[in-house]
């Protein structure tokens, strides 16, 4: 329980860090520091599980249960996500100042050009969103799934999960706005989504596919938004 509770709290520490305490500093140092508190972050699950508790690794065949399901519900939230922010919220100006919270954001980390932004929207789109799948629903999910109701086991994974990306949408939209508090409610219904399908299917595959589909509207919707910044 104690690693489990760690484990909910270290993202928001992490988030934390680099959306705030690293604010100004180089983007040397600041991809630096994301670099190793990543590697803390992604590498705290393994280390437990096969150092600590000293579970053997088991290769087994992927499933790829619920892939038509997962990638549905992916499409449907990218699409919608696109469609509001561009068809209603840009037009009224409410994204205005966001919009230059995330060219801050991503001259911050040095991401000044396309390629630069194409690179990082692959990592976040294919790898990030696989280690957040590990993480989230491997990890903390499965293991509260074994001491707990199944849908205890969701609530608790999926406000986890929502936790760092309040802090996180706090910076763009303000901790007054509520936009911040109910797209983090989207988030947690996203994360019980994931939760559910990860334990429908028994794989990470179809949670991953749908997060990743996700994760590919947000960055197509952040360069159209900031695209002033990618020259």
């Amino acid at each position: 329980m104690a690693a489990l509770v760690f484990a909910l709290v270290l993202p928001s520490l992490v988030t934390l860090a680099y959306f705030v305490v690293l604010v100004g500093l180089p983007p040397a140092i600041v991809q630096s520091a994301y670099l190793v508190l990543k590697i803390v972050q992604f590498g705290f699950p393994a280390v437990w599980v096969f150092l600590v508790v000293g579970e053997k690794l088991r290769l087994t065949r992927p499933k790829l249960d619920g892939l038509w399901l997962a990638g549905a519900f992916g499409l449907v939230i990218a699409c919608a996500m696109i469609a509001l922010a561009l068809l209603v919220l840009k037009p009224t100006g409410f994204l205005d100042g966001p919009i230059e919270a995330i060219e801050a954001k991503l001259l911050d980390l040095g991401i000044d050009s396309l390629v630069k932004y194409v690179a990082l929207s692959i990592f976040y789109c294919l790898v990030h969103s696989l280690m957040e799948e590990y993480y989230w629903r491997w990890f903390v999910f499965k293991r509260l799934r074994l001491r707990t109701s199944l849908t205890n086991a969701i609530l608790i994974s999926s406000l986890g999960f929502m936790a760092h990306h309040v802090i996180v949408l706090a910076i763009y939209f303000g901790w007054a706005s509520p936009a911040t508090y109910l797209l983090s409610a989207c988030v947690a219904i996203g994360g019980a989504v994931w939760a559910w399908i990860y334990e429908r299917s028994g794989s990470l595959y179809a949670a991953w596919l749908s997060h990743l589909l996700i994760d590919g509207g947000i960055f197509s919707l952040g360069f159209v938004l900031a695209r002033n910044v990618l020259q």
